[in-house]
C-alpha cells in the first residue's frame, strides 16, 4: 500500500505536509493612515531624501544638422552655423530635460549662466528635441 502526502491544490482542500504550518508566518504590515494612500493631506513628501542625488547640468548654445559626409569633412578652423542667433538665450538642461533659459556671463575667468526664465511646470521635464 502506498500513501500519498500531497495536497489537493485545485480544490484548496487537503492538509499540508506535517511541520510546514509551523514554518509559515504571516507578514506584519504597518497600518497606513486614511488618506495617505490617496495622497491626502497627511502624505507630505520628504524632499530631504533627494537633496544629495547628483544630476548633470548642461547648457545648449544651439544645434546644427548635417550629414555624416559633411561631419567627416570638418577640420580644424571649420565654422558650424547653429540654429540660434547671437544673443538668444541658452537652454539649461538637467539630465537632458529643459528646466530654464539664460544668458552667458563670465565669473572669475570662467563661464557661467544668468537665468532669465525658469520653464513652466507644464513644460518642465520634457526632453529637448
Amino acid at each position: 500500500m502506498v500513501e500519498s502526502n500531497t495536497t489537493d491544490t485545485e480544490s484548496g482542500q487537503g492538509t499540508p505536509p506535517s511541520g510546514s504550518d509551523k514554518d509559515f508566518q504571516a507578514p506584519a504590515f504597518e497600518k497606513v493612515p486614511d488618506g495617505a494612500a490617496a495622497g491626502g493631506p497627511s502624505a507630505e513628501p520628504d524632499i530631504d531624501v533627494i537633496l544629495d542625488v547628483p544630476v548633470t547640468l548642461s547648457l545648449e548654445v544651439g544645434r546644427a544638422k548635417m550629414s555624416v559626409g559633411e561631419l567627416l569633412r570638418l577640420n580644424q578652423g571649420a565654422v558650424v552655423e547653429l540654429d540660434r542667433k547671437a544673443g538668444d538665450p541658452l537652454d539649461v538642461l538637467v539630465n537632458g530635460a529643459l528646466v530654464a533659459r539664460g544668458e552667458l556671463v563670465v565669473v572669475n575667468d570662467k563661464f557661467g549662466i544668468r537665468l532669465t526664465e525658469v520653464v513652466s511646470q507644464a513644460k518642465k521635464g520634457q526632453a529637448v528635441a
